[in-house]
């Protein structure tokens, strides 16, 4: 009898390249339309950072033992609920650090070559007649908030451009040639760009703060292709209006899925869906992941990436 796989992240990819080896049922609209007997039968749930999963819903489901998330975040899956349950909680540790890290070079091209108001200029039949001279960005300073491998994928990138790279993370990457500054105030101040790729949660929420935006200065630029809960949009988009930066490029927001209006009318800022992730080899590479983790879980008791904090083997909740 195949495993069923409960399905949180309503994305047809995975079934579709994962339902040769698992059955899944689609509770992205919650577990109420399932029978108790079904619920039963559940050990894996399927999920993403930002849906996560709550001590509720693992009540939901008495035989659960696995919570894998797709992408690397995991911040609204209540830890401390699973850990208390036996339930082991994975993720997918820098699957996509390569196509997140080159829609963040993109966004910021895209903003401070200002491409997506001259195409609009282009469309209309209109030239460069008033077009003010943009600047470059290579030979400029960036300055990469959060160095995983999201951070360190963009490092990579920048250093194409010809760009000095310098970090503030959770902690100094001695393994790394790039300048370390103790704080995101002091970052924000020394860069022209600042680049943030942090993951969610409490520690992060809101980080970049009005005064961060000062530092970086009327001339800075400010790209967010993390998790939008590091900056209040209503503070961002006042600093967008008043010259506090010249610009910005956003993948994420704090009021997702929508996007907020403050932001929509502004020229200065190149906005995208939360879609920096969404390429079909990050797809395949997720699939896959999911796919090891999932059946050494069922076959063992053991995942390959649990999220950091966590055990990596159900053994660990015992004795």
């Amino acid at each position: 009898m195949r495993e069923i796989i409960a399905l949180k992240y309503a994305n047809p990819a995975y079934p579709a390249k994962l339902g040769h080896l698992f059955d899944f049922v689609d509770c992205s609209k919650g577990f109420g339309a399932l029978a108790e007997t079904d619920l039963k039968k559940i050990k894996v749930l399927v999920t993403a950072g930002l849906l996560g999963a709550s001590d509720e819903e693992m009540s939901m489901l008495p035989n659960l033992g696995l919570i894998a998330c797709v992408g690397t975040g995991f911040e609204n899956v209540d830890l401390s609920a699973a850990r208390g349950r036996g339930i082991l909680v994975t993720h997918g540790a820098g699957v996509n650090a390569g196509a997140v890290a080159d829609q963040a070079l993109g966004l910021l091209l895209s903003a401070v070559r200002g491409i997506p108001r001259q195409d609009s200029i282009a469309r209309a039949g209109g030239w460069n007649a008033g077009w003010k001279p943009a600047p470059m960005v290579s030979g400029k300073k960036v300055g990469i908030y959060g160095m995983g491998r999201i951070g360190e994928a963009i490092a990579k990138r920048a250093i194409g451009f010809d760009m000095q790279v310098m970090y503030f993370s959770r902690s100094r990457k001695e393994d790394l040639p790039y300048r370390y500054l103790p704080t995101l105030l002091e970052l924000a101040d020394a860069c022209d760009f600042l680049v943030s790729c942090v993951p969610g949660g409490e520690k992060t929420h809101h980080s970049i703060s009005r005064e961060v935006l000062r530092a970086l200065g009327p001339s800075g630029y400010f790209v967010n292709v993390g998790r939008g809960t590091a900056i209040s949009s209503e503070v961002l988009a006042s600093a967008l209006s008043d010259g506090t930066i010249a610009g910005a490029g956003l993948d994420v927001y704090d009021t997702e899925p929508t996007v907020p209006e403050a932001l929509r009318g502004l020229e200065n800022v190149v906005l995208t869906l939360h879609t920096a992730s969404y390429a079909p080899e990050i797809q395949e590479i997720t699939a896959a992941a999911l796919a090891k983790n999932i059946q050494l879980f069922l076959d063992e008791g053991r995942v390959i990436t649990p999220v950091p904090g966590m055990p990596s083997s159900s053994n660990s909740f015992m004795g």
